[in-house]
């Protein structure tokens, strides 16, 4: 029975984080709240390694644009055909974006845990201060298609990124938040947002693979494990389908008061 209990809550926190990731309320503030409230120890390995199955189920969604891009760079440097350079020019639009995260990932993540990883009234805050941003940028709809997107606007999208290591920030939002600050339109800020998350998951679940090396619990864990991300696979997929329709429909303002109250409540009562 006790093992049928680890499994399911195991299951659970698959599901809670892989359907948290995707939308713009924070999956790692989420954990944090729900680990302080069923007060579940979990291993250092289950973040970074869950995260893994939020990447799989948006290479999945994203797989014809991740398909065409990977096709047409490789033919406009290969093949020197113009005609590619658009293509190509996103990829590089898409690296520069990567950069502030990567960079403040590697120097500073590590002091911003042990300094407020674990504070849960400073979530509450950040997730206040999500609920603003998403309630500020709630009507605009922008107009720059992917092809008008400037150098700039991708490394303002990655500064964004980068605020959103601070636990409560959720990276979601925040990219989306100043995708369309700079002018994106909603279709090019969702596609913008998620194709940039693809290369940090990616490094992310590098940086954890060490981890879970060095860790002798890892192979006694793995079953549960694979349970929680197989939830996260399926319930990042739903929930980025679903997000792609709220941003379809202009409908931000409901996450916006989701935090506005789920921060409220953590900061006040936590």
């Amino acid at each position: 029975m006790q093992e049928l209990i680890e499994l399911l809550k195991y299951l659970f926190l698959g599901l809670f984080q892989g359907f948290t990731e995707p939308i713009p309320i924070s999956s790692s503030g989420h954990l944090l709240i729900v680990r302080n409230l069923l007060e579940i120890d979990l291993p250092i390995t289950f973040e970074g390694f869950i995260n893994f199955g939020s990447l799989i189920a948006v290479l999945i969604i994203y797989r014809n644009d991740l398909i065409r891009l990977t096709v047409n760079g490789s033919k406009f440097i290969f093949q020197k055909d113009s005609s590619y350079r658009s293509d190509f020019n996103y990829i590089l639009l898409l690296v520069v974006a990567t950069i502030p995260a990567g960079l403040l990932g590697v120097l500073i993540e590590d002091h911003i845990d042990s300094i407020i990883g674990h504070n849960i009234k400073v979530v509450g805050i950040t997730l206040i201060l999500t609920g603003i941003a998403l309630w500020i940028i709630r009507n605009l709809k922008g107009f720059k298609t992917d092809d008008e997107i400037t150098i700039k606007d991708a490394f303002m999208v990655g500064i964004a990124q980068a605020i959103a290591l601070i636990p409560g920030i959720s990276r979601s939002g925040a990219t989306i938040v100043g995708a369309m600050l700079v002018g994106f339109n909603r279709s090019s800020a969702l596609r913008f947002s998620f194709l940039m998350y693809i290369p940090v998951s990616i490094g992310t679940m590098v940086f954890s693979v060490s981890d879970i090396a060095g860790n002798e619990a890892f192979s006694g864990q793995f079953i549960l494990l694979l349970v929680a991300l197989i939830g996260a696979i399926v319930a990042s997929y739903f929930a980025l389908l679903w997000f792609i329709d709220i941003m379809k429909s202009g409908n931000l303002k409901y996450f916006a008061f989701y935090c506005f109250i789920v921060g409220a409540i953590v900061f006040l009562f936590f």
